[in-house]
């Protein structure tokens, strides 16, 4: 019964897991320079609820943002928040997690 128990709860999981994926955008930026600027990017995007994960690839000027399922980032809102910090916004693609 036991073993039951913990496989009916695994599947819950794992299930629950599946269904809130997410999504990941990657969006193309000029001017990511040094780690202060990867750090003042990653400020301004944590304030967005439901973003899960970051990652600054300077040397691509590549920004990588995991969100929430249900968590949208918009065009218009990138470039105000990439003009706001300094750099410039030039595209973003974005694919389920």
């Amino acid at each position: 019964m036991k073993k039951l128990m913990a496989i009916l709860m695994l599947a819950l999981v794992w299930n629950a897991a599946a269904f809130a994926a997410g999504t990941q955008y990657q969006m193309r930026v000029d001017g990511l320079a040094c780690p202060y600027c990867a750090y003042g990017i990653e400020k301004k995007l944590k304030k967005i609820k439901g973003v899960d994960k970051i990652d600054v690839d300077l040397n691509k000027g590549l920004v990588t943002v995991n969100v929430a399922e249900g968590v949208e980032l918009t065009e218009p809102q990138m470039v105000k928040l990439f003009k706001d910090a300094g750099f410039t916004y030039r595209s973003m693609t974005r694919r389920p997690l």
